[in-house]
């Protein structure tokens, strides 16, 4: 009896032991195993061999999100492997960067435009809304982000809309009393840095058709800032006619109001031979004339330049803003 016991007490004992250090449920103050809770499961396990090979045995684990995670939701798992164990493991959501705060130069581009508002192009500006477009002007060229323009050529390629002047000398073309029911659509400049090219170009819509004044020229660097332009070449565009008839109330011709209203028939009569005629004549090629005067040549100085804006000054004073086709200050 006495060796039973002995064995009995040496069997209990070492039962003991390996459960105490082998199980992975810890044993509870009444000697029963209590079960475990933990986040990882095993989602499965295989065992692959053969005969001539050794086993070898792939565990696939989680990590996920149990009953005690203190925010209550999944989050986002992503898969890995570490040492041919797979894993997927919770990844927080990365927070969105907040906005970015407006530098003192979208500041003054942003007041610049929305001073030009309701000028058109320059033509009905104060003296007191020009006194404050040359003052954003000024303090913009103070910080031109591009201090040699002509030494950053792809920035100047592109169609620019001119969006205000200076040069009195365009002001008879923007006056509606000039050319009676015509408008000026858009004045623009577009710049081809391949073949150092430059074309002006007026589009004019009326009543009957739009069409568009051109003149061609090519360009040379003189400093970082200037170029010498001299114009080679005009271009009068084939006239588009309209299948509708736009016929305004009244027209203002040399200071005096015409009414038009008694014309609306007549126009209304024309639209069906307007139609017509327009098929034909779209047809025909622009015409083009050769500028020779040795006098058609000027210069201009970029003093400010990015993706988007454009000031210019040329010669006998004049300011020129220009905005780059598709930009966002097109449409504040």
């Amino acid at each position: 009896m006495a060796g039973v016991s002995t064995f009995n007490s040496f069997t209990c004992k070492t039962f003991s032991q390996l459960i105490s250090k082998n199980s992975l449920s810890p044993i509870n103050s009444f000697g029963i195993p209590t079960k475990k809770t933990n986040n990882f499961s095993r989602k499965s396990v295989s065992i692959n061999g053969s005969n001539n090979n050794t086993n070898k045995a792939i565990f696939r684990t989680q990590a996920g999100v149990g009953d005690d995670d203190e925010w209550g939701t999944e989050r986002p798992q992503v898969d890995g492997e570490v040492e041919g164990v797979k894993v997927k493991a919770a990844v927080a959501e990365a927070e969105p960067e907040p906005p970015k705060e407006p530098t003192e130069v979208d500041v003054l581009k942003k007041a610049l435009i929305d001073s030009l508002y309701g000028t058109d192009r320059g033509l009905k500006a104060s003296s007191e809304t020009r006194a404050e477009i040359i003052e954003l002007i000024t303090q913009l060229e103070a910080k031109n982000p591009t201090p040699a323009p002509t030494e950053a050529l792809t920035l100047l390629n592109g169609k620019w809309i001119l969006a205000y002047t200076s040069f009195v000398g365009l002001f008879p073309l923007l006056a509606r009393g000039t050319l009676p029911l015509v408008k000026v659509e858009e004045i623009s400049q577009t710049i081809n840095s391949v073949d150092f090219s430059v074309q002006n170009s007026v589009t004019f819509s009326g009543p009957l058709a739009t069409t568009s004044l051109s003149t061609n020229a090519k360009f040379e660097v003189r400093s970082p800032t200037r170029v010498q332009i001299k114009f080679e070449q005009g271009i009068i565009g084939t006239p588009q006619l309209t299948d509708s008839i736009v016929l305004p109330e009244n027209v203002e011709f040399l200071g005096q109001k015409i009414d038009l209203s008694p014309l609306k028939g007549l126009f209304t009569s024309l639209q069906d031979t307007a139609s017509s005629v327009a098929k034909t004549i779209s047809n025909q090629p622009p015409l083009k004339f050769p500028i020779t005067s040795d006098n058609a040549q000027s210069w201009l100085l970029t003093t400010y330049l990015d993706e988007e804006l454009r000031i210019s000054r040329g010669d006998g004073g004049s300011v020129f803003v220009l905005v780059k086709e598709g930009s966002y200050l097109l449409n504040p």
